[in-house]
């Protein structure tokens, strides 16, 4: 690998096809060189405007093991902050990119930076002074609109997981550590992992999933799952949760462990049941309907 660096910015949050197009072309043009990308945390708008912060598609060390899993070298968090986020075009070039030492930038069209948003793919252009290239990278997207996790959050919030993967080419994940729940769904015939709901982190809309689990602690195989989002209604619930019943799985001992959750798609929206009966039976047909799609997909 040659000397100098190939850099990408941005909030990358959910890696989506556009991140990935700007990963693609910093390779391409310096195919030597190392690619890092500069990516921010917390979120610029927890700085600017805290009362809007969006719900976040990945957590901090799952973008960086997509960024990483898309063709990154290197992966520099940036602590963003009021100082930061003051900071002139020019300091902003000077303090995180240079030390960075690179011979090309490579940015989608809409970046601005610096400031109130002050400069642009011209600006940065400008205060290259012949150091490094500025390469500019047209925005991936449909006949609708550009690829951008706001779009992706849309589709996550409506349970719309073909669109999520659409705009994602990735299956939606969810982690966290599973808890102890109320051991209703043991007493059922379907023990679950629970995982709380980060208010931080995008969750699909409420109702009944097909997906996959997979343990995060130690290698581990990915396990066909029924999953449930929302409040249990029919006992009344309050508390927004994910659970996850592993098909045919009832010896397994997550509390306390990290998992993952995939998304495949949704099966049926959020109902309230009178009584365990009725539930305990469209469980079951649930439980079937998503043994079948899965082994579809595994055939």
């Amino acid at each position: 690998m040659s000397d100098g660096s190939v850099i990408i910015i941005g909030n990358f949050d959910g890696v989506h096809r556009g991140h990935v197009a700007l990963i693609k072309a910093a390779r391409e043009a310096e195919p030597g060189a190392k690619v890092i990308a500069v990516t921010f945390w917390p979120h610029p708008w927890v700085i600017h405007h805290p009362e809007r912060v969006p719900p976040l598609l990945t957590t901090l060390n799952r973008r960086i093991e997509l960024l990483r899993a898309a063709g990154v070298d290197e992966v520099v968090v940036v602590d963003y902050t009021h100082e930061l986020s003051r900071q002139t075009p020019a300091e902003f070039v000077d303090g995180t990119l240079r030390p960075l030492a690179p011979v090309r930038i490579v940015v989608g069209e809409n970046f601005r930076f610096g400031r109130d948003n002050s400069g642009d793919v011209g600006t940065l252009a400008d205060l290259a002074g012949g150091d490094f290239k500025v390469q500019v990278v047209q925005l991936v997207g449909d006949a609708s609109a550009p690829n951008s996790a706001t779009l992706i959050r849309q589709a996550v919030a409506d349970g719309d997981l073909e669109r999520f993967r659409e705009l994602s080419d990735q299956v939606f994940r969810f982690s966290g550590v599973v808890i102890e729940g109320d051991h209703r769904g043991r007493e059922l015939g379907f023990p679950t992992a629970n995982v709380a709901v980060d208010p931080t982190l995008a969750v699909p809309a409420d109702g009944v999933y097909a997906g996959w689990v997979t343990r995060l602690d130690i290698p581990s195989p990915r396990w066909p799952a029924a999953i449930s989002v929302g409040t249990n209604p029919t006992f009344d619930g309050v508390e927004r949760r994910i659970e996850a019943y592993v098909l045919d799985r009832t010896d397994l001992e997550l509390y306390g462990i990290e998992i993952a959750i995939d998304f495949d798609r949704r099966i049926r929206g959020q109902v309230k049941y009178e009584g365990r009966e009725a539930l305990i039976v469209q469980m079951h047909r649930d439980v079937e309907q998503i043994r079948e799609l899965l082994a579809a997909q595994r055939t």
